[in-house]
């Protein structure tokens, strides 16, 4: 049966019912079930490995998602009757677990059953559209047509349930920015990113602390990092790491000459305190002078502060604020965010040995998107996805906010794939 609209991604609750995602391509690499957390939608190009990206009816059509959905169902049932039975009377470790997993498939064996129980009305109201009488008729396509949106909506609900979110995606961030290869033009660029993330964070009521600062002579920024807190901002933001190219007439540049330049973005999630936490005898924290423009405390007074993680080589610098003790305070934060950062790549690392992702890595080495000036476009090469209007992408509002969205599509359902592929090989 025909469902009512077209779900762009296999998972994402906020973005499954999005109209924007209606046709869409992208490059596919094949990867393991558990990578999907890495992953994260459109318009692509000629060089990119085109695959669709399929509705909400299309996924249900895939014999492996029913098996799955069987597979769910007769685990929750036998946890269930395990339970009841108190057949764990003497392993109270399994029974904690198996109550645990009985509350995570809650949700989703209640959906699964209110999609048969609408699927049972929407036959039912299929029958009647046969009867001769035109007012039972006409009563009959209304229930049809209210059936058919219920079907497709809780149809959405289960996939979006099917893709576990990240442990990290609750998390805030700290954002790094570093000019790369282009000299003063590469500095520029990296201030107007910079800027960008700063109206992004304005655009989705987010809070932004600018931890470290140092500009560049004409107005452009060698490196600064900020802490970024907020409601999903780390789930928002982190397929902005790795290597951001600009394609422009440089001002410096008095021929007229098209440049090329980059600059590199990493995205660290922010930890709770509770949840990392660092030995005070790991670190060797020393302070200096501070350098650069600032004004009458630089030079003069012992107010920045580098923070070297000794069993790493980890460092962590600040000279922002006039306080040594603010500054700690924010090398700190940053410390955190790296090493939190390093201890999740390395555990993703061991679990899935490292295969290249369809969005990549996150890698500071990765170029994932080119902002060329004189086509007006901005391209993200991991999903071939091309917007216009650069001036309003550099907002940081609605037009980045959709190549977010995109990318974390893209990951959904390709995250639903390789769950349905795994679990076919079992």
């Amino acid at each position: 049966m025909s469902a009512a609209g077209f779900c762009q991604r296999t998972a994402l609750r906020q973005l499954l019912s999005s109209p924007a995602f209606r046709t869409v391509h992208c490059r596919m690499v094949r990867t393991s079930a558990a990578e999907w957390r890495h992953r994260r939608g459109f318009h692509t190009t000629n060089s990119a490995l085109v695959t669709k990206i399929l509705t909400v009816d299309e996924i249900f059509s895939k014999k492996s998602l029913h098996r799955h959905l069987k597979r769910v169902q007769t685990e929750y049932n036998d946890f269930l009757q395990a339970v009841n039975a108190g057949d764990l009377q003497g392993d109270d470790e399994e029974l904690r677990a198996k109550r645990t997993r009985l509350s995570v498939l809650g949700p989703l064996i209640q959906k699964i059953k209110e999609l048969e129980e609408n699927q049972k009305d929407f036959e039912e109201a299929e029958a009647l559209l046969k009867e001769n009488d035109p007012d039972l008729r006409e009563l009959a396509q209304s229930e049809r047509e209210t059936c058919q949106t219920a079907i497709h909506t809780v149809k959405q609900t289960i996939l979006s349930l099917l893709v576990p979110e990240e442990e990290s995606d609750m998390s805030d961030l700290v954002l790094e920015v570093t000019a790369g290869v282009g000299g003063q033009e590469a500095m520029l660029f990296t201030a107007e990113i910079f800027d960008m993330y700063q109206n992004f964070a304005s655009f989705h009521g987010w809070d932004f602390d600018t931890l470290e600062f140092m500009p560049s002579d004409i107005g452009g920024l060698r490196h600064a990092t900020a802490s970024i807190s907020g409601p999903l901002s780390y789930k928002k933001m982190k397929f902005e790491a790795g290597v951001h190219r600009v394609q422009r007439v440089p001002k410096t540049e008095k021929q007229g000459r098209m440049h090329t330049s980059t600059m590199t973005v990493a995205v660290l999630p922010q930890p709770a305190e509770i949840s990392f936490t660092i030995n005070p005898k790991d670190l060797r924290i020393e302070t200096k002078r501070a350098s650069g423009a600032g004004g009458q405390h630089v030079n003069t007074t012992d107010s920045a502060v580098r923070i070297v993680h000794l069993p790493t080589g980890i460092v962590s610098e600040c000279q922002q604020e006039r306080s040594q003790l603010k500054n700690k305070e924010k090398a700190l934060k940053v410390l955190r965010a790296k090493l939190y950062s390093a201890k999740l790549e390395e555990e993703t690392s061991k679990r899935y040995q490292a295969r290249k992702l369809q969005i990549g890595t996150k890698g500071r080495s990765e170029k994932i998107r080119t902002y060329n000036f004189s086509q007006d476009r901005v391209t993200d090469h991991r999903i071939g996805k091309t917007l216009h209007d650069i001036h309003g992408f550099l907002l940081g509002e609605d037009l980045l906010d959709e190549m977010s969205s995109s990318l974390q599509q893209f990951s959904d359902q390709e995250a639903l794939m390789d769950i349905l592929e795994d679990n076919d090989s079992d």
